[in-house]
């Protein structure tokens, strides 16, 4: 089982990620968790803090001479804020820093503050917010990076692009060569495979700048060549798209997931969205006429791509201060300001990116567990066969 946690606060000395469960001789480039860290920095209507953190990961743990050992890796991200908030949020009681704190007491609306902060009794929601907080997603990010290096040793890729920013929507499906292609564009602003589309959606980024405003939408993620077989129907838990959902809704502000054309489905008959199936003779593989499913039919996958999608809501902290009510005073106040983005919707993605990673990596390893990358290819190699001579 490929079990992954994070630790760190926002404004901490740095962001941790522990990974276990990963097979032994497993390459691992530092270049490539990197790399997908700079593409979670980067897309139009990022904030500051942007251009502060300059996101590398370095690993303490479990990787030597390039490979993985069979122990657990352990990655850090340096906060290169830290040097800003080292006296106000000090790790020892440190009585010569009194007065620093930047409390926060008039909680976001949409934020974690109010409920956090009445759950662990707190009136101050400064605590809550640095975990809570966003920046969280580059430990998910680097974790997810390394589990897209074993199942890329399996011939299996993810790739993200935006659907939606704001009320601006790509109105077309989008082939897996587009999606790849922008997914990996650094200097795409929005990570749309139409360049017309994209130009409103920055419109509409614009506007919201402009208005104090944020700004949500949709991503898609896109796992390609991913086989037949992996979850299972027997068990509610064990249902791979019920685990894909969990781990997407489980990303800041996304407030829904649907698998495939969930969404379309549900106000169509069946006759028109179920995927039909024919057998190619010449290939000897079966094939559906759409994928409409999103390659997951009774929480297996069935051979087409797997297509997930994650709905942002705007961001909780707006420039344009909502109405809320002082945690300690309880009089009316408008709600604190941290500094923020007003659009993520393609870092989102990113992250989405890792935690679909990090649930397939799983299931591919339950599904051809061993203890070496060597052992899983001869599992995997095996199953292959049993698949193209079913």
């Amino acid at each position: 089982m490929l079990r992954f946690y994070s630790a760190g606060e926002s404004h901490g000395q740095a962001l941790l990620a522990f990974i276990s469960g990963l097979p032994a001789s497993l390459p691992v480039s530092l270049d490539f968790v990197n790399h997908d860290l700079h593409r979670r920095q980067l897309g139009y209507g990022r904030g500051g803090r942007q251009k502060i953190e300059k996101d590398r990961a370095e690993i303490f743990a479990g990787v030597r001479h390039g490979q993985t050992i069979g122990a657990p890796v352990a990655l850090r991200i340096e906060n290169r804020d830290w040097a800003n908030w080292e006296k106000i949020l000090p790790v020892e009681d440190a009585p010569e820093f009194a007065g620093l704190e930047r409390k926060l007491v008039a909680p976001r609306p949409g934020n974690a503050d109010l409920a956090g902060s009445q759950k662990f009794n707190f009136h101050d929601a400064r605590y809550i917010l640095e975990r809570a907080s966003a920046r969280e997603t580059a430990a998910r990010v680097a974790a997810g990076a390394i589990a897209k290096l074993l199942l890329r040793e399996l011939g299996a890729e993810i790739a993200s692009h935006v659907l939606q920013v704001g009320h601006v929507r790509l109105d077309r499906n989008a082939s897996w060569d587009e999606i790849r292609s922008v997914s990996a564009d650094l200097d795409s602003p929005l990570r749309c495979v139409d360049a017309a589309v994209q130009d409103k959606m920055k419109a509409e980024v614009d506007a919201a700048l402009k208005a104090g405003d944020t700004v949500g939408g949709i991503f898609e993620v896109v796992a390609h060549n991913v086989p037949v077989g992996l979850g299972s129907h027997a068990q509610w838990d064990e249902k791979l798209d019920g685990r894909l959902a969990q781990a997407l809704m489980s990303i800041q502000a996304v407030k829904g997931v649907e698998i495939g054309a969930g969404v379309t489905a549900a106000g169509s008959y069946g006759s028109e969205v179920q995927d039909e199936i024919s057998y190619d003779k010449a290939a000897k593989k079966f094939r559906r006429s759409s994928n409409r499913a999103g390659g997951l039919e009774g929480g297996i996958t069935n051979g087409e791509d797997v297509v997930v999608r994650g709905y942002l809501k705007p961001i909780s902290t707006l420039r344009r201060a909502l109405a809320t009510a002082d945690m300690v005073t309880k009089e009316p106040v408008q709600a604190a300001y941290e500094r923020s983005d007003w659009c993520v919707v393609p870092a989102a993605g990113v992250a989405a990116e890792a935690m679909s990673a990090l649930v397939l990596a799983d299931a591919f390893l339950q599904k051809f567990g061993g203890d070496s990358l060597a052992e899983i290819r001869r599992n995997f190699d095996n199953y292959a066969r049993q698949i193209a001579e079913f």
